[in-house]
């Protein structure tokens, strides 16, 4: 059974369709990433697996349970994660004790556990060394390491990362890839929205396109890459 499925999804603002009936299906062990030009709703797709806002029609599930009228909260507790394009830490907390807030109110997590819990996924993530610092006073490659950790630290099924890996240098976006392949490996499903498509393209099984709100191409990185419509509209190459 999947992990995830959206069944014709749709949500407008306006005029404007900025999801326009996007159907797919996320297996527990897969990871899926979602491309297109700026303003194809991407994160507006994100924002409706969350429950952050909420669809105007199309249903959204979880193991087969219907969550499109759930709070986001219990979508977190059911076992979505996400880190945000831009880290929203809490600045004037440490690094542990994001991941310790995380733990205990998105994850459920009880007192007992929280910090063995808390320090092992700081140091997968490569966060041990500056458990104590505080969050607002991180260089950028480790405060999008703090907002994978934060995700985690929720105990998810399925983690939604947006745009981790902008602004990085090559060389931090190799090491935050291996972190996420890590993560991946041991068993949880990913939905990756990313213009890095280097980076991308090293983790995921599956690559979704979307244009003006609709799913335009879904299969293998390779064959969607070699597309001449997603060259044309997604590249700016002319097919």
């Amino acid at each position: 059974m999947p992990i995830l499925s959206l069944r014709s999804v749709s949500k407008s603002f306006g005029a404007l369709k900025v999801t326009d009936e996007v159907s797919f299906d996320l297996e527990p062990d897969e990871a899926l990433g979602i491309i297109g030009p700026n303003g194809a709703g991407k994160s507006t797709l994100f924002n409706l697996i969350t429950g952050n806002i909420a669809p105007d029609q199309g249903r959204i599930l979880l193991d087969g349970r219907d969550v499109t009228s759930e709070a986001p909260m219990q979508r977190v507790m059911s076992g979505i994660g996400r880190s945000f394009q831009i880290p929203q830490p809490f600045g004037n907390l440490s690094v542990y004790e994001n991941l310790l807030v995380a733990a205990r109110f998105g994850g459920g997590v009880s007192a007992a556990e929280a910090p063995d819990h808390c320090m092992a996924i700081l140091d997968r993530t490569g966060l041990g060394t500056v458990a104590e610092s505080p969050a607002g006073g991180l260089p950028l490659l480790q405060r999008k390491r703090l907002e994978l950790a934060r995700a985690m630290a929720t105990k998810p099924r399925v983690i939604l990362l947006d745009e981790i890996a902008g602004g990085l240098t090559e060389a931090e976006c190799v090491e935050l890839v291996a972190t996420i392949r890590a993560i991946h490996a041991e068993g949880t499903a990913i939905i990756w929205i990313e213009h890095v498509l280097h980076a991308l393209n090293s983790v995921v099984e599956r690559l979704m396109v979307l244009n003006f709100g609709r799913m335009l191409m879904i299969g293998a990185p390779d064959a969607v890459m070699a597309s001449p419509e997603v060259k044309e509209i997604y590249l700016g190459i002319e097919a």
